[in-house]
């Protein structure tokens, strides 16, 4: 219908535009517009207008809304402006960018990026990396998942790597180096592939090909030249498999800190059944000062405060635990005290004494030595606990008033009284003693005993950044230890396993008649990074011991890794023929699984599309 007749005629005051267009056929119909209209609400005043502003078809067209010479609405079409582009569509401030020298090489090249930075680290020899994170603290380690966790990652490809490399560390706790040095690898190879003329779908193609034979079919047989692990109850066994893990972090300390794990996870572990174990059941407590050699384990809970009464030892003792403070409670609602004389203040106090000598005797009498609360302890019911012959002790954290419980079998209480029995836990043994300068109270259980679930390592070293890596390095060990009760088989280490599956990849490439064949080979190239780097960090001759492995592995020596021992020899091949380092299967299988999807899910990417950051931050 004509504009004039909404002009004439009376129409509602709210409008929604759902169609607006101009017929482009017939020139005399130019100035005639089509026009659908939702009319809402009750007539409007006769001075309300419609104007339209036509324009060229490569700008939007508006709507414009006159109510008494004033403009209420301007709407613009739905019309999408194909001159603009995707910038036309998207919201202002975003980012894209697509295409194989947009997207895909920007990719790679972030995610080589990071596994540069953490392939130095790779190994017994690996050199630590200084980190400053946002809140100033100074990280100074080797770990991996430590390094891309406090890197604090922006770039979303290089992002890809960091998950990988955490879901390794939470899965196996070890191997996480192999997976950002291997994806970075993989990566890297598939620029010389795309300059060959290769599309990112036969790459995709062949990766994911050689990595299911890799899985399937190369990796399992190498599992069968190495012992698996007879039985996790013997320590001997765990030693044998966390001593090449910590030697991974913490070099020339593995003869000291493999014993403890295995302590610590034999004094957790059910007395049934298959061995077992929670990785969240070996705890580690550091003192600073000492020595690495004055470290020991405690099968029990170790709090790192000294106790609150002047008695500091009891044995075979009932323990009760309060999640609260023990001190008299206040209310809610305020009250008013009238005192008329100084007896009824004299009545008052003693009131409040009787109630809490009954709570603590009341306690004392169901055969309790052993008071823990999580709260603060008031002066007056200290008074009665030294008074009834009882210990003290106060711990701030509710996590470690858990591990407490844990530890003796106890129930944390929210109510002062006296704790029935399946409410108290026992303790063999509890005493303070200082370590260090400091004192520590224990809650030592004997050997053999059904109460504790939990064993304390108490870490010496002379500097805070030693204690951190080296706690680190025992999760690690406690993680393949569990690891190992599950699943016992082993591969060669040093770099055996990776050469061994290379020369078998590139053989596989051999059969294979597609293009994607050079992507296979391309994979098992990139299996060659994990020996040349243990070469590279041992300051050894790369080529050369890379040469001598493969020479060995195609005479048949599949057990001979890299000897990083062989520094400054002479004449030294720096190839060991029958490596003594051994890796978890289930490890480096996991490995090569993430870095595989990680890889792969990143050459898939053919375009980014950033929304502009909320907080007006920079992005990628």
């Amino acid at each position: 219908f004509p504009l004039s007749s909404l002009v004439d005629g009376a129409v509602a005051p709210f409008l929604l535009l759902s169609t607006l267009s101009i017929a482009p056929s017939a020139p005399q119909a130019q100035s005639a517009l089509s026009l659908r209209l939702l009319l809402l609400g009750c007539h409007c005043h006769l001075s309300t207008a419609l104007l339209y502003r036509s324009s060229r078809r490569s700008r939007p067209t508006t709507l414009v809304v006159i109510h008494n010479n004033k403009q209420q609405l301007s709407m613009t079409s739905m019309a999408y402006n194909q001159a603009a582009g995707i910038g036309g569509m998207l919201k202002k401030g975003h980012k894209s960018m697509q295409g194989l020298q947009g997207a895909t090489l920007r990719n790679v090249e972030a995610c080589h990026e990071i596994s540069t930075i953490t392939r130095t680290s790779l190994g017994p020899n690996g050199m630590n990396k200084l980190v400053v994170n946002h809140l100033g603290k100074i990280i100074v380690t080797s770990d991996c998942a430590t390094i891309v966790k406090e890197l604090e990652i922006e770039h979303p490809a290089a992002k890809m790597l960091q998950l990988a490399a955490e879901a390794q560390d939470f899965e196996c706790g070890d191997g996480t180096n192999l997976v950002v040095s291997f994806a970075g690898e993989l990566l890297s190879q598939t620029e010389d592939l795309f300059r060959m003329g290769l599309h990112p779908s036969d790459v995709v193609t062949g990766y994911t090909n050689a990595g299911e034979k890799l899985i399937e079919e190369f990796l399992p047989p190498l599992a069968e030249l190495i012992t698996p692990m007879a039985d996790g109850r013997v320590k001997e066994e765990l030693e044998r498999v966390v001593k090449p893990v910590l030697a991974a972090k913490q070099l020339g300390s593995e003869d000291v800190l493999a014993p403890l794990v295995a302590e610590a996870c034999l004094g957790t572990m059910s007395s049934s059944g298959k061995a077992s174990f929670s990785a969240e059941s070996v705890r580690v407590a550091k003192i600073l000062g000492g020595d690495i050699s004055q470290s020991h384990v405690v099968h029990g809970f170790v709090a790192l405060r000294g106790l609150e009464t002047t008695l500091t030892t009891a044995k075979d003792a009932k323990v009760v635990v309060f999640g609260c403070g023990i001190e008299a409670s206040a209310t809610e609602a305020k009250g008013t005290v009238l005192m008329k004389n100084a007896d009824d203040l004299k009545n008052y106090n003693k009131s409040e004494e009787k109630k809490m000598e009954e709570i603590i005797k009341g306690i004392a009498d169901s055969g309790v030595k052993v008071l823990v609360a999580g709260g603060s302890v008031s002066e007056m019911a200290l008074h009665f606990i030294e008074r009834y012959g009882m210990l003290c002790l106060r711990i701030g954290s509710k996590w470690e008033l858990r591990r407490l419980c844990v530890a003796t079998g106890a129930t944390a209480l929210v109510r002062l009284g006296a704790p029935t029995p399946d409410e108290m836990g026992h303790c063999d043994h509890v005493y303070q003693k200082e370590v260090g300068g400091k004192p520590i109270t224990v809650f030592s259980q004997a050997e053999g005993s059904k109460t504790s679930k939990l064993s304390t390592i108490v870490l010496r070293a002379s500097t805070s950044s030693v204690l951190a890596d080296l706690e680190r390095a025992i999760d690690d060990g406690v993680h393949a230890a569990r690891a190992a009760c599950k699943n016992g088989k082993l591969v060669p280490g040093a770099g055996a396993t990776e050469i061994e599956l290379s020369l078998k990849i590139c053989s596989f490439a051999d059969t294979c008649p597609g293009l994607d064949q050079y992507a296979i080979r391309a994979f098992g190239k990139a299996l060659e990074v994990v020996p040349r780097t243990l070469a590279e960090n041992a300051g050894l001759d790369q080529g050369k011991v890379l040469a001598a492995l493969v020479a060995a592995h195609a005479n048949g020596k599949a057990c001979a890794g890299v000897d990083i021992d062989a520094m400054g020899i002479d004449g030294a091949s720096g190839v060991c023929d029958e490596t003594k380092v051994y890796d978890l299967y289930e490890t480096k299988a996991s490995a090569f699984r993430l870095a595989i999807d990680a890889a792969v899910t990143v050459l898939r990417v053919d375009q980014i599309i950033m929304s502009k950051a909320a907080s007006g931050g920079a992005g990628m």
